[in-house]
């Protein structure tokens, strides 16, 4: 295992434990606040607005018009689409029919979730709404064997691809509505470490992996099939030396990939099928670095250490120079908390440049946000064991992806 891999995986392999339920994992919530006298003097005085908890009445809404209740539920909040699903066969039919998912395209988009795998429950995931700042426990895929550990390793179009921790098996689910496939044996076998990237184009999407070696394959998910579209040219210096710490990402067609010696990063054009390498040397004092897109543009964060001094920064990539420019920093007082602490990073990051930061060492455990737009820094509740457990979970890998109750694996 590359860059100190090792515990992350060897610690997802003894945790594992196969989940049951859905559950919703809601930080602690404070007791409820007292009312001001005068709100209680006011009680009575003005008739006050129906609580949405109320029983809905049956003689109005039973009427309701039919060529209004499916744009009305394409508009519904993502996590009402688990308990909506749950009603009835007839309603949960209704996320599979063509009117819904003409309905859905022109509903506004919601913001994109992570789909995490925590330390200490490695086949189960976690899904985070950044908007709503709440955790989802999702079972893990159904079609699996049991007590098999798949790792999120790449999304695109609302879909989720699962690698299983041997390095043999793909797997597509949608976290949403439970579809999924599993993906043909591919036809080169490689048993080590591979990084694999996802693009989705017109209701069809395309996988790639690749190993150090150089070997690679594509999948599509029209022919249902791997290939191999050619040989990696030779101005790429092999063994290619992947950072697996760094998630892949897109850019419209193309695949970026993170490799060390030479420092910088590797492309590939799922459309054209050529492949590129750029030389970027990384800033001084970095580890622990990886990609993030954001609105087409490449960054990099990673940890900056000197002495005993640990900050988080954050590069964008200059098209014209090829080179790295900082462009923010984590607020000097949040770093005070790494003074003198080995930290370890994971970092997850979604199409509208939002990154998740896992930050971890022996004595800490933090999860924090990062809005490339605004430059905010924001704190993560902390995502607790399912089984109500009270200790705080670090992110081992996992993705971010487009909610969608239409896509299908």
């Amino acid at each position: 295992m590359e860059d100190g891999s090792a515990d992350d995986y060897c610690g997802l392999l003894m945790a594992a434990e196969k989940p049951e339920t859905f559950t919703v994992l809601e930080p602690t919530k404070p007791p409820p606040a007292k009312k001001l006298r005068k709100e209680r003097s006011t009680r009575g005085k003005f008739p006050c607005p129906t609580s949405t908890t109320e029983a809905m009445e049956a003689e109005i809404w039973k009427d309701f018009p039919e060529d209004l209740f499916q744009p009305v539920i394409a508009r519904l909040p993502v996590p009402t689409f688990f308990q909506f699903r749950s009603v009835c066969k007839k309603w949960n039919s209704l996320l599979h029919s063509e009117s819904f998912y003409h309905h859905s395209t022109r509903a506004p988009q919601p913001d994109p979730w992570f789909y995490t795998i925590t330390h200490e429950n490695a086949n189960s995931g976690a899904m985070y709404d950044p908007s709503s700042k709440k955790w989802y426990h999702h079972p893990t895929v159904s079609s699996l064997p049991d007590k098999a550990i798949v790792l999120p390793v790449a999304s695109a179009g609302g879909l989720v691809c699962f690698l299983d921790i041997g390095h043999r098996n793909f797997y597509v689910c949608n976290p949403l509505t439970g579809s999924v496939r599993e993906l043909p044996a591919r036809s080169v076998k490689v048993w080590s470490r591979v990084a694999v990237g996802m693009t989705f184009n017109r209701n069809a999407y395309k996988i790639l992996w690749v190993g150090c070696d150089g070997e690679y394959e594509v999948y599509d998910s029209i022919s249902n099939s791997w290939t191999r579209p050619g040989s990696m040219p030779a101005s790429i210096k092999l063994p290619l030396s992947l950072n697996f710490r760094s998630q892949v990402v897109s850019v419209e067609n193309t695949l970026y990939f993170m490799r060390s010696d030479p420092e910088g990063i590797v492309s590939y054009d799922v459309a054209s099928g050529m492949w590129s390498q750029f030389e970027i040397p990384a800033p001084l004092h970095l580890n622990d670095q990886a990609l993030a897109e954001c609105s087409g543009r490449i960054m990099l964060v990673g940890l900056l250490t000197k002495n005993a001094a640990t900050c988080v920064c954050i590069w964008e990539l200059q098209r014209m120079t090829m080179l790295w420019k900082e462009v923010d920093r984590m607020p000097n007082l949040w770093c005070l908390e790494f003074y003198g602490k080995h930290v370890r990073m994971t970092c997850l990051g979604n199409k509208k440049g939002l990154l998740m930061l896992s930050l971890r060492s022996r004595q800490m455990n933090r999860l924090v946000t990062y809005d490339v737009a605004s430059g905010e820094w924001d704190k993560v509740p902390s995502c607790l064991v399912p089984s109500g457990g009270r200790k705080k979970q670090w992110i081992a890998c996992g993705t971010a992806f487009q909610p969608s109750p239409t896509a299908v694996a």
